[in-house]
């Protein structure tokens, strides 16, 4: 009741966000429907669209929105028109707008457009990094480092990605110690943030916690506040994922309204946990968000039309039939 009437006053709403962020029980959602949501759609959403997505989310209360990546146009079409998206979203100064960089070419150009936070990419797999970027684990590393002193040169902040923490489509179960190690070496680096990504679903509360008991030995005297952690949901384990992360202190989630997303290297992969269900997760569990639950139902409805899919939110689609009774 206290929410509804805090959204009835955009002001309010507002400051109270702000400082929702200094409790003990706020937990931070980034919203990556926009560009890992869609980036395997094989719907080619015009820039128009994109651009109103990421307007529409920009006014739920979220604090990060990952808006696009700055790849070839050949490898991925849907990114194609990055410039044009990112240049004509309305930003807002209380909220982040990352993008995807694969290389230098990338951050140049990312560079050129104003933006202020990137997002670098490797594998905790060998396999699935030869196939996904076309080097090793290594040679990723070795890439990204240019990336990283550029943009550290230029003040920009560095987020890193971690995929198949919990497994791979090729090799099948990948070691914890190889997560922890990578993580170790994103945050040397000068990543503010890693993300660990359970690209393919595979993870459940047990692997997480594997995961998560080998990375804490490298950080033993730290909580993990400096970790995120990226589900999808093909087996439906993503919720269950997230609540075992919960007392490791990582208070920060990737997710895509709608359940938006996939991997075209991981058939049969999902979406990533949506953000409609993963909020009502969070708030039944007495957890700060400040975000609108509402607006990203109603917003998760609009994009699964616009691309022409079923809405993977189980919670957009129990709180929608209410409404249509």
């Amino acid at each position: 009741m206290i929410m509804w009437r805090i959204r009835r006053n955009k002001t309010i709403f507002h400051f109270i966000n702000k400082n929702f962020q200094n409790f003990s029980n706020y937990v931070k959602i980034v919203e990556v429907g926009p560009r890992d949501g869609l980036q395997n759609e094989k719907k080619i959403l015009p820039s128009t669209v994109k651009i109103d997505f990421i307007n529409k989310l920009s006014e739920t209360g979220l604090t990060s929105i990952e808006t696009t990546s700055f790849v070839s146009s050949k490898w991925i079409p849907q990114m194609s028109d990055n410039s044009e998206v990112f240049k004509n979203i309305n930003k807002k100064s209380n909220i982040n707008y990352p993008v995807l960089v694969p290389n230098l070419r990338g951050l140049e150009q990312a560079m050129l457009m104003g933006v202020k936070e990137i997002a670098i990419f490797s594998s905790a797999s060998e396999t699935f990094s030869l196939k996904n970027i076309n080097c090793t684990i290594d040679e990723s590393i070795q890439r990204y480092e240019e990336v990283i002193t550029q943009a550290k040169r230029d003040s920009l902040k560095i987020r890193g990605y971690i995929s198949c923490i919990a497994g791979c489509p090729y090799e099948g179960d990948i070691k914890s110690s190889a997560v922890a190690k990578l993580s170790e070496t994103m945050l040397s680096l000068g990543c503010y943030e890693v993300s660990l990504g359970d690209t393919i679903g595979i993870g459940t509360p047990k692997k997480i916690k594997n995961v998560l008991n080998e990375v804490k030995r490298i950080f033993p005297n730290q909580d993990l506040s400096n970790f995120a952690l990226h589900c999808h949901d093909t087996y439906g384990q993503g919720i269950g994922n997230i609540y075992s992360s919960l007392d490791y202190g990582i208070r920060v989630f990737d997710s895509s309204v709608g359940g938006l997303g996939g991997c075209p290297y991981a058939d049969g992969a999902s979406g990533n946990i949506a953000t409609e269900d993963l909020i009502y997760f969070l708030h039944g569990e007495g957890f700060i968000t400040g975000i609108q639950l509402d607006k990203i139902v109603d917003i998760g409805k609009w994009i699964n039309n616009e691309l022409g899919r079923k809405n993977q939110s189980k919670v957009g689609i129990a709180l929608l039939s209410k409404l249509n009774k």
